[in-house]
């Protein structure tokens, strides 16, 4: 009898524990089916949905702004691809064109004669630099109240480009922050080829579109004003411009922001831009990105930033892994390439004294044709 009973136990086992794996089979199966519902919706959410679209191409346009841009298919295809990077650089050329209506109001007061009793305001710092965030980034606001005591430096040897901060500590400047375009190939150059134009002390440094040719540039004329836009080159010099490198968009414009929208931004990235108010201060924006602490700002992010300060002109300038601020010999942001501060042609540098810096022509009697910039 007691062996007929230990053997029924032994049977009954088994039955107890099919019910277990029966649930257990039914779970995975209810959270598989649920998932891909969730991916199928996602899906559709992400590639038919306004919404999920506006998510879509910020993502590609990030992409397209980094050294990964081909990886854009995979989010809107090789044609979209290609047509929407043909419609930003159309879009950058149209929002160049416009005239500026001379808003920026210069610092030209009369001497005072000995007897005046008229009272001057404090004089401003050179330079004062405060923090500024966003939902997605954290960077530098750089307030330079002289416009005149900005130069654009160039590497000292030729060959390669060279770092903004070596180029603050050899020539002695109060501050510096990267410069214009280059050609880079396979975002590997070494920096040494500059894109359009750099004009330095009232000189041009580099030209690469010949007297007649029309390029976007931001610069400072002889008076102190900001000028960016699409110009001849012959122009820039007609104009008395002193410092310019080239880049694009102008993005505001007489005072009047020209992106629309988030979506119009040109994607997430680290950033640098300059920007003048009504006084003749210089505005820069140092954008850390892509990184943990910072993922990047759009340019309708820094637009909103720069008229929140009263600028009256805004442009792009060379963004990217190769944002940096340097400030008393100390980089302040956290460049974003892996490989640290990038070897640049170019950078906004300020002295106190700019009409002594060492900042010499280092492509005179270069045959710009023949530079490899990729050579290291």
């Amino acid at each position: 009898m007691a062996v007929q009973q230990t053997t029924a136990r032994q049977a009954s086992l088994p039955a107890r524990g099919r019910p277990k794996r029966s649930k257990g089979l039914l779970f995975f199966m209810y959270t598989l089916i649920t998932l891909t519902v969730i991916g199928i919706a996602g899906l559709g959410w992400f590639f038919l949905s306004s919404s999920g679209s506006n998510v879509r191409y910020m993502m590609a346009d990030t992409l397209i702004t980094t050294q990964h841009r081909d990886w854009a298919k995979y989010l809107i295809g090789s044609d979209e691809l290609q047509k929407r990077v043909e419609a930003y650089w159309k879009r950058f050329d149209e929002m160049g064109e416009e005239k500026d209506k001379g808003f920026v109001k210069l610092d030209t007061d009369p001497p005072v004669s000995a007897v005046s009793t008229v009272e001057h305001p404090p004089k401003k710092e050179l330079v004062t630099i405060e923090p500024i965030s966003g939902p997605n980034f954290k960077g530098q606001l750089v307030t330079i109240s002289d416009p005149k005591k900005l130069r654009i430096a160039v590497p000292d040897k030729a060959g390669k480009g060279e770092k903004v901060s070596s180029m603050v500590k050899r020539t002695g400047a109060i501050l510096g922050v990267n410069g214009g375009g280059f050609i880079d190939p396979n975002w590997e150059g070494n920096g040494f080829q500059p894109e359009g134009v750099v004009m330095s002390g009232g000189k041009i440094f580099y030209n690469d579109r010949g007297m007649n040719g029309t390029v976007n540039v931001v610069g400072i004329d002889k008076e102190g004003r900001m000028i960016a836009g699409k110009y001849k080159v012959s122009e820039l010099v007609k104009m008395g411009v002193q410092e310019a490198v080239s880049f694009s968009p102008r993005f505001i414009v007489n005072g009047v922001g020209q992106i629309k929208n988030q979506a119009d931004g040109w994607g997430i990235a680290p950033r640098t831009c300059m920007a003048q108010t009504e006084d003749g201060s210089i505005l820069f924006a140092v954008i850390d990105g892509r990184q943990k602490h910072s993922l990047g700002a759009t340019l309708y992010d820094i637009q909103e930033i720069f008229l929140a300060h009263g600028a009256i002109t805004a442009a792009n300038l060379d963004g990217g892994s190769s944002t940096v601020l340097v400030h008393n010999n100390e980089i302040i942001n956290k460049p974003s390439s892996e490989y640290g501060e990038r070897y640049l042609p170019t950078a906004w540098l300020l002295f106190d004294h700019p009409e002594t810096a060492p900042i010499k022509n280092v492509w005179e009697g270069l045959d710009i044709s023949k530079i490899d910039p990729s050579k290291w």
